[in-house]
């Protein structure tokens, strides 16, 4: 596994999350917008019209997310940040809705809702090292609670379907399953 430096995402880093994500911006066009983005608005967005919403999103601070580099190239990303930032991840009919003790209007609560690996790099762990980094990053910006929604199992382990994390990582990492609102999708979270 290789050794990563996590960095906040912010404006003068936006070129290395461009390189990441490629010309398609990461899950079909997504620019890691799908839980900042209501879905009719979403399927109404050309992969350019998300990339230009995520590109002022970071242009206005503060970051959305940590960058992991390896060697100095641009290899995993992961959005973390307070609830409020990431609006769909909050919709009453998701499994990932808040819980009454963490609403998500409350600037303490965050939340780790999506990741993207570098395809040849994918299972091999690095998303371990990126919650460890979200974990210090959350709670030296005064989060008290951090909370996920992974999946417990993928039918490849270096999916894309895994954007929302694996089980397996925020367990080892000290999370806790806080509900189950569908089979296989836990709410999660870590108390800082």
């Amino acid at each position: 596994m290789a050794k990563l430096d996590v960095v906040p995402l912010t404006v003068d880093r936006w070129r290395d999350f461009e390189r990441l994500f490629g010309r398609q911006g990461a899950c079909y066009g997504c620019w890691c917008t799908y839980f900042r983005l209501a879905p009719k608005q979403r399927k109404a967005n050309s992969s350019e019209d998300n990339k230009a919403f995520m590109r002022a999103r970071i242009e206005t601070g503060p970051p959305p997310g940590l960058l992991g580099y390896s060697d100095g190239e641009p290899v995993v990303w992961m959005q973390i940040g307070p609830r409020a930032d990431i609006p769909e991840f909050n919709n009453p009919g998701r499994v990932s809705a808040p819980l009454p003790d963490g609403p998500a209007d409350a600037a303490e609560i965050w939340a780790i809702s999506c990741f993207f690996a570098r395809r040849d790099l994918r299972g091999q762990g690095l998303s371990h090292q990126l919650v460890a980094a979200g974990i210090d990053h959350a709670r030296r910006n005064g989060a008290r609670l951090l909370e996920a929604c992974p999946m417990d199992r993928s039918k490849q382990a270096q999916s894309v379907g895994l954007f929302v994390g694996s089980t397996s990582v925020f367990l080892k990492a000290g999370f806790e399953q806080v509900a189950l609102r569908k089979a296989g999708r836990p709410l999660m979270r870590c108390v800082l």
